[in-house]
């Protein structure tokens, strides 16, 4: 993928965001856009409903009705052609000019999912790098992924201490 892509932010009429998507995606692949635009996306979330006689069910709903994100190299050609689209009201930035999201933003909507390798288990040894804790060693004790964190059991003063630390504070040691 071209590292020119970005995330826009489209606004729609509301509860035209599928309808959009839907033409959008069309004709990227009537026009041959592909390697314009990459992806449309509907943020969703899944939500539990309490009803009546306390009944619960779980339905899917837009994050931000009446928007609709999309990744794509903006060039005229592409601005217009989500510009013209039937629904469409505009992007989201100033006048006319398309401002993109930036990275934070980005995963903090989670429409992009970075896979995090991780070189430690828990039960692993690990030597703390960086902090106030550097040079001590730990027991892996808890694994955050999504917050990329990790709980390092830490012997100090002959007692067992629960230390948070992120990910790039730790490195795996190799067991004697």
């Amino acid at each position: 993928m071209s590292e020119n892509a970005r995330w826009y932010v489209l606004h729609t009429y509301s509860g035209y965001e599928n309808a959009v998507k839907t033409t959008i995606e069309k004709a990227i692949i009537n026009r041959k856009m592909q390697d314009l635009i990459f992806e449309v996306n509907i943020p969703m979330e899944t939500v539990t409903e309490i009803g009546d006689n306390n009944q619960t069910k779980t339905v899917e709903r837009k994050v931000f009705p009446g928007y609709v994100l999309i990744k794509m190299i903006l060039t005229d050609e592409s601005w217009l052609l989500v510009r013209n689209t039937r629904g469409v009201t505009g992007f989201v930035g100033s006048a006319n000019k398309a401002i993109p999201l930036t990275e934070e933003e980005v995963l903090a909507l989670g429409v992009e999912k970075r896979e995090i390798k991780v070189g430690f288990e828990l039960g692993n040894k690990v030597k703390v790098t960086d902090g106030p804790l550097e040079g001590f060693y730990g027991v892996v004790d808890e694994i955050e992924i999504d917050k990329s964190r990790v709980r390092v059991i830490v012997s100090m003063f002959g007692r067992e201490t629960p230390v948070d630390l992120e990910f790039d504070q730790v490195e795996s040691v190799e067991e004697d």
